[in-house]
């Protein structure tokens, strides 16, 4: 069984677009932890284009589950972090003009200091990185707690031999992760359809998943959603 964690950042985009005051990411983290959400995910970008500083500071008191921020390894997020103290901090790349996350950090030793600070704030730290045996080895030496693989390569392959050919290397880069003695967490891409090849690896403990569950929200209504990718990973 592996945990579902949540993104809410689209519902934040939407508001954002029209600069108003709906729809509220509160309300869809409630909803999201009522229908079986473990975890909401939300990620603070230094341009603030959804998630706003006065969500996360909210989304800290409400949560009754637990809260992982996403964010750059920059002092600004450093602090905040130490302020709003989520139950996770996963550092993710951040480039401005990106729509979205286009691949796995690319962790280099520098990012030992960070990492550290944030692990002596006992925040459990995760590093989003491609299923690369020398990022992973990286991570552990840095001291990561968990690794989130980075899923979108895999999410976007129509190929048959291209999809078993990444699914092969997730694994391996799973097994790793374990052996390592961090927790494996899979994210970026996945949705209703392409989870299942995942779940049949039977060695990820975690989905981090937000663009799909909102798209069906749309039609199906957010509860439903959460709800049934809830039973899908269940």
């Amino acid at each position: 069984m592996a945990d579902l964690g949540v993104n809410i950042d689209h519902i934040a985009t939407i508001r954002q677009a029209r600069g108003g005051i709906e729809p509220e990411p509160l309300q869809a983290a409630a909803i999201a932890e009522q229908n079986g959400a473990d975890q909401i995910t939300i990620h603070l970008r230094e341009d603030r284009r959804h998630i706003q500083d006065r969500d996360l500071r909210l989304l800290r008191e409400i949560i009754q589950t637990k809260l992982n921020l996403e964010m750059a390894g920059t002092e600004e997020m450093l602090t905040i972090a130490g302020s709003i103290k989520p139950n996770t901090v996963t550092l993710v790349p951040e480039k401005r003009e990106e729509l979205t996350t286009e691949g796995g950090l690319l962790l280099v030793k520098d990012h030992y200091e960070f990492i550290k600070k944030i692990k002596d704030l006992g925040i459990e730290l995760s590093v989003f990185i491609e299923a690369d045996p020398v990022l992973i080895k990286t991570a552990a030496e840095l001291g990561a707690d968990t690794v989130e693989i980075h899923t979108g390569f895999y999410a976007n392959l129509k190929n048959s031999d291209a999809i078993q050919k990444e699914i092969d290397k997730i694994y391996n880069g799973a097994k790793l992760i374990r052996e390592l003695k961090m927790r494996v967490v899979a994210g970026h891409g996945l949705n209703y359809h392409n989870i299942f090849r995942l779940l049949d690896l039977e060695i990820i403990e975690e989905y981090n998943i937000g663009h799909s569950i909102i798209s069906r929200a749309v039609f199906t209504g957010l509860a439903e959603a959460v709800y049934s990718m809830k039973q899908l990973i269940y």
